[in-house]
């Protein structure tokens, strides 16, 4: 099964036996089923709360803070992730604050998704990823899409949560097969953690988001052919809050990686850094890496779209560099 169909399993398997969440999007019912197909059926299957909205994300979103500020659950589907930023304000000002700005906790189920990053030649507008402009905004939490990850018990996670979450999907990821690691690596799933690894000591640890994982483990691979350097790739399922204590049993190594599609500066993988600095400094031979894509927009044309975002290649490089000089 492909990560999309596993997804779209898993929202069917969540309405089937939620009869309060609705969900909103732009062009999500059927016959389209949204931009991705991800919502294929679910309007069909569920009338009256699969909703196909006008263009505004902005209002969609505040839709859904109304329904969930009201006792009901929803999930907003933004068509491209890009467009989140339109429905910032109701997200930072609303949704989040409504947990706790009333004197009292008020549960918001509500869950934002968001498909984002590049390599299918959409062009600047329709490729970023936005994760660091998320980070940090008290009550909202944030969640990646994981080739490895129950796509079913995550859903059931956020929407259990009582604050609303993102939940950030890499349009690569879609058409990929999910819950495999191919061989020669080994996948264990265990607190919301996806470890790929290999026997025995690995000489470093790299951290990715879902949509990474991929290209992780071909660099994981080409390092051990080309250099016998061994890496442990860890996929954490929520991004943040994140839990650093999940990581400790893979983490007594010298050199720690973390590799993300976003522009540097303020980043997701900064925050880990610094919660991995403090934590494990000592075990350290020096600062966690990162690894992230180039600060320039992210060009249609194919050839030019590879010179700017994290690949393969580049994570190969900057794990070479560290350890081999």
């Amino acid at each position: 099964m492909r990560v999309g169909e596993h997804l779209n399993a898993a929202l069917h398997a969540v309405f089937e036996r939620t009869p309060d969440l609705y969900l909103l999007g732009e062009d999500v019912a059927d016959p389209y089923g949204g931009a991705f197909k991800i919502t294929r059926g679910l309007s069909t299957r569920f009338p009256g709360r699969v909703l196909t909205t006008p263009i505004s994300e902005n209002a969609i979103t505040g839709v859904a803070a109304g329904l969930a500020l009201s006792g009901d659950r929803a999930i907003v589907e933004i068509m491209f992730g890009d467009f989140a930023a339109l429905a910032f304000d109701q997200v930072l000002n609303f949704a989040s604050k409504s947990v706790s700005m009333y004197g009292t906790r008020v549960p918001m189920r509500m869950v934002v998704r968001c498909p984002v990053g590049g390599g299918r030649g959409y062009g600047p507008t329709h490729s970023q990823s936005l994760q660091k402009h998320f980070v940090g905004i008290p009550h909202l939490s944030l969640y990646e899409l994981s080739p490895f990850h129950d796509c079913e018990a995550v859903l059931d996670e956020m929407l259990s949560l009582g604050e609303p979450c993102v939940l950030f999907e890499d349009k690569v990821l879609y058409t990929r097969p999910a819950g495999l690691a191919e061989p020669p690596f080994c996948l264990a799933v265990e607190g919301g953690v996806a470890r790929v690894f290999l026997d025995g000591p690995p000489d470093c640890v790299i951290i990715a988001p879902g949509g990474l994982a991929h290209r992780a483990m071909a660099a994981m691979r080409s390092l051990l052919v080309e250099e016998e350097i061994t890496c442990t790739l860890l996929v954490p399922s929520r991004l943040y809050p994140f839990d650093v204590a999940a990581l400790d049993a893979d983490l007594p190594v010298a050199h720690v990686f973390v590799v993300e599609e976003s522009t540097g500066g303020g980043t997701w993988g900064a925050e880990v850094a610094h919660l991995l600095h403090r934590r494990h400094w000592d075990r350290l031979a020096g600062p966690v890496t990162l690894v992230h894509s180039a600060a320039s927009i992210i060009p249609t044309a194919a050839h030019l779209e590879r010179e700017v975002l994290v690949d393969e290649s580049t994570i190969y490089r900057a794990i070479r560099e560290t350890l081999r000089g």
